[in-house]
């Protein structure tokens, strides 16, 4: 610790070119105009990295997965050069009694490293966490080195200078709290009375668990919604930056899994597609630098970000109270349909003129 940004990139061999070329992209990737990048440089340049510390509850793991295929920036450069990692129970440096010693025999009575970065640092670190929270059984679904998870999430949240939930079970609850919710697993903030940065996703994307990482870390807490999460990742839906918009607008929709409508790319909405009430950044980031996400491949979009997602409408099935437009479904039908007006048309002018000339002879006579 002690070591500015730009410091830490010096060390790794990191030219200055790339340094400002790394602020110039980072800037857009935390939504800030480009007229911020230099201020993003000066932050870079003048602010200490911030120290972290990153737990697993009840979760699957998939978020740190996720995360560690992040390729803007790579995950191996916010690790090493941007936060100080002082602790994570799925990479860590150390293993075995090493890495006990890092922090959970404390339980034991010795003191450990994070106990030490937890006092050095009381107030002034980072708490990251994934998964959601058991209570049943007095916490023991969840045990990390012999104690409740609930007991360490809860004793470090008190001290940490913000909470980021990485992931729909750290944000909600999880899959895991799906009725009748068994472990009776929850969210932190049931437990601790903070505000929350929440990161939806069943993963989230890489670039959104980074970005917004980076925001808390050089300018604080990013702008966010009424449930926590960074309105630059989740203020659009993804029906809004959709590529298959276009056939949802002309009324071209898929009505089975692999029918001829699936393999010219229609819009999967009447397969059960959320995207219309789903807010998230599917649409615009994609997954593992930009090649696709469940929409392209041809799955429908089952809303792994909204709230309780698990309860929510069954799966595969047309969501309701969604207006969709009332188009003719091809090019051969509208045109069909546009020359019978035309003929139509026709007709009643030659309708309309053969009368007024009638009409016009009974006046001569």
């Amino acid at each position: 610790m002690g070591k500015t940004y730009w410091e830490a990139f010096k060390e790794a061999g990191i030219s200055r070119r790339e340094f400002l070329k790394f602020a110039t992209y980072i800037t857009g990737l935390m939504g800030l105009a480009p007229s911020m990048v230099p201020e993003v440089v000066h932050a870079l340049e003048t602010k200490e990295r911030v120290p972290v510390i990153w737990l697993h509850g009840l979760e699957c793991t998939g978020c740190t997965e996720s995360f560690i295929r992040s390729n803007a920036p790579y995950a191996t450069d916010l690790l090493l050069n941007v936060i100080s990692l002082e602790y994570d129970e799925t990479v860590p440096a150390a293993s075995g009694i090493l890495y006990e010693e890092n922090g959970k025999l404390v339980r034991a009575g010795l003191v450990g490293h994070l106990d030490k970065v937890v006092e050095e640092y009381k107030g002034r670190y980072i708490l990251i966490y994934e998964g959601g929270v058991p209570l049943g059984n007095d916490g023991r679904y969840c045990i990390v080195a012999g104690r409740p998870y609930k007991e360490d999430v809860v004793e470090l949240a008190h001290h940490a200078m913000a909470l980021i939930a990485v992931g729909t079970c750290a944000s909600w609850g999880g899959i895991q709290a799906a009725k009748p919710n068994p472990t009776n697993s929850v969210d932190v903030t049931k437990l601790v009375k903070k505000p929350v940065i929440r990161i939806p996703g069943c993963p989230p994307i890489p670039e959104v668990i980074t970005g917004t990482i980076l925001h808390l870390a050089l300018f604080g807490v990013p702008p966010v919604d009424d449930q926590g999460r960074p309105k630059q990742f989740f203020g659009n839906r993804i029906h809004d930056t959709c590529y298959r918009r276009p056939f949802f607008n002309a009324g071209q929709f898929v009505e089975k899994p692999d029918d001829d409508a699936s393999k010219k790319g229609w819009c999967l909405y009447k397969i059960g597609c959320r995207g219309p009430t789903t807010y998230a950044s599917c649409g615009n980031l994609r997954w593992f630098g930009g090649i696709s996400y469940p929409i392209q491949s041809g799955a429908p979009c089952i809303g792994c970000a909204d709230k309780n997602f698990w309860d929510n409408d069954p799966f595969f099935e047309r969501l309701k109270g969604i207006v969709t437009p009332n188009v003719e479904v091809n090019a051969d039908k509208v045109g069909v349909a546009a020359a019978a007006v035309t003929a139509g048309a026709l007709a009643a002018h030659a309708v309309v003129a053969g009368i007024r000339h009638a009409n016009k002879k009974d006046d001569e006579h």
